[in-house]
């Protein structure tokens, strides 16, 4: 496999863990986490963004649906039934020992999970990713060499 396609899927997979970490601890007007109609929100406005910059017919906007909505399946798969993710980790550290048990547990949990729904994700990747152009995948190519300033403008 091609080392940029290797560090594409890594940072896709690596983009759906954040995405779930943070959903899940973001604070503010969502004080427990990102809910389902904010998570369509901003799915509907990365898909717009992202369908303009790379000017996507009808049958790529569609495939980039149904990655983005594998996306997120993993992270509610990620995220499990926890109510409050910050409550898991405090139970780590709420004795004067680490609890490493219950963590090597979480973790086995959450890689699992992650396992589960990864190769889903990457399925919806390759088959977006290979309806794109020529153009359009340079147009990719590019933008992830510069994620260091953000994705799509954004940064």
């Amino acid at each position: 496999m091609k080392t940029w396609i290797k560090r594409s899927l890594i940072a896709l997979a690596s983009v759906t863990v954040l995405l779930g970490a943070t959903a899940c601890g973001h604070r503010g007007d969502h004080a427990r986490g990102w809910s389902d109609e904010r998570i369509t929100e901003v799915r509907g406005k990365v898909i717009d963004k992202v369908s303009s910059k790379l000017e996507l017919n009808d049958a790529q906007k569609q495939k980039l649906g149904v990655l983005a909505d594998e996306m997120i399946a993993a992270r509610k798969a990620v995220k499990g039934n926890s109510a409050d993710p910050r409550a898991e980790l405090a139970a780590l550290i709420a004795t004067d020992t680490f609890n490493r048990t219950q963590a090597q547990a979480l973790l086995d949990q959450k890689t699992q999970a992650m396992q589960g729904s990864a190769p889903k994700v990457l399925a919806a990747f390759g088959d977006f990713y290979d309806s794109l152009t020529p153009a359009q995948q340079q147009q990719v190519r590019e933008k992830m060499a510069k994620r260091g300033h953000g994705w799509w403008g954004r940064g």
